[in-house]
């Protein structure tokens, strides 16, 4: 695809961020650190509630999607920073072994009022498991930089 400015953005734009398969290491390792809940890293307290089993942090779900969106379109693009994200939505408990797979649309393109040099792309995204059965939604916010004007002519 190549590398991508702000102008490069198109209205209903999607893009294929690729997949990633969950393992209980990473998925403990995760709620351990940072979401200590007993549905998380308790296995006896987990299989006896409602979800039947451990099932992976929210966060570590976002931690994924944010991985697989920066390797898939972020890397090679004139991103400069994100002011957030409008809504997070975990659908589905995301569990050991699944194969998480994540796509972007494009929903917003908008110069800065304020800041010629970038403009704002809104971002729907989406992740689903190995059956396609949606796990995840978010919305994001990100600023790019715009296409440098060309410079004046060399002279000699």
């Amino acid at each position: 695809m190549g590398f991508r400015y702000f102008e490069d953005f198109q209205l209903g734009e999607k893009t294929d961020l690729g997949s990633h398969r969950v393992t209980e290491e990473e998925m403990l390792a995760f709620a351990r650190a940072y979401d200590p809940q007993r549905i998380h890293v308790d296995r006896a307290f987990a299989e006896a509630g409602g979800f039947g089993g451990l099932i992976g942090s929210g966060w570590h779900t976002c931690a994924m999607f944010m991985r697989l969106f920066v390797d898939g379109l972020l890397y090679e693009s004139s991103a400069i920073a994100s002011p957030g994200v409008d809504t997070i939505r975990w659908i589905r408990p995301v569990r050991a072994g699944d194969e998480l797979r994540a796509e972007v649309v494009v929903i917003e393109v908008t110069p800065s009022r304020t800041k010629p040099d970038r403009g704002l792309v809104k971002h729907d995204c989406r992740v689903v498991n190995q059956d396609n059965e949606l796990v995840m939604t978010l919305r994001s916010l990100a600023l790019f930089a715009r296409r440098p004007l060309p410079g004046p002519a060399a002279s000699g």
